[in-house]
């Protein structure tokens, strides 16, 4: 399955690939990254990686700036999550009355909302990093009713840092992964997963820390 899945993103990164020397290219990458923040079944961040290889080629070769791949996988980005975040709130009362009758539901509603208030903005930037994690929690963050402006404003910033991270990634990879699609999203895959993993450990050690000195107070 998982040989299969990787077929599938190298068939599909080789065909995107055929087409990032044309300037109109930069809206495949805006409209890619649109639908996977809404249908997670489109590896933007391969198609931003291919944008960002096709800017860095030499000279006249070079079929549009590295800004341009930022600003359409950022615009996209930021569209598509503020879809997902208008579903949820579409989709938060039949949720609410399906947790009235089932305490499961309820509790896992509770939980993700205090995920969202107690993380902040910061869940919203790391979140964009996971393939599939970013719809969920943008999907949760109108469920659970969040403030838009609140929403809208980090969604902003997340989009802006991930294009900007996956562009700069084809950019200077450059010939290694224009060879190569499969390991580009791997390497994406891996570098955000790793960054994640190390904010989420960063976290759990200042709220720790803010427990102890908390109980010190107490003593």
């Amino acid at each position: 399955m998982i040989a299969g899945t990787f077929s599938w993103i190298t068939d599909l990164s080789d065909w995107l690939s055929d087409f990032s020397s044309n300037w109109w290219f930069l809206g495949i990458i805006l409209v890619i990254a649109y639908l996977d923040s809404v249908i997670p079944v489109v590896p933007s961040e391969t198609c931003v990686i291919i944008g960002g290889v096709a800017a860095g080629l030499a000279g006249a070769d070079r079929p549009y700036p590295l800004i341009a791949v930022i600003v359409c996988g950022a615009v996209g980005a930021f569209l598509g999550d503020n879809t997902a975040y208008l579903l949820g709130r579409k989709l938060g009362p039949w949720f609410e009355k399906r947790a009235a009758r089932k305490p499961k539901t309820a509790a896992r509603m509770e939980w993700a909302k205090e995920q969202i208030q107690e993380r902040g903005g910061l869940l919203l930037i790391t979140g964009r990093f996971i393939p599939g994690g970013r719809t969920v929690l943008t999907l949760s963050s109108g469920i659970t009713a969040q403030p838009r402006r609140w929403f809208v404003s980090w969604i902003a910033i997340a989009s802006v840092i991930w294009a900007t991270y996956a562009s700069l990634l084809g950019f200077i990879g450059g010939k290694t992964f224009e060879d190569n699609h499969t390991k580009a999203f791997l390497v994406a895959f891996g570098l955000a997963l790793s960054v994640t993993v190390l904010i989420e450990v960063a976290n759990t050690l200042r709220t720790g820390c803010h427990g102890r000195e908390h109980l010190s107070l107490l003593e």
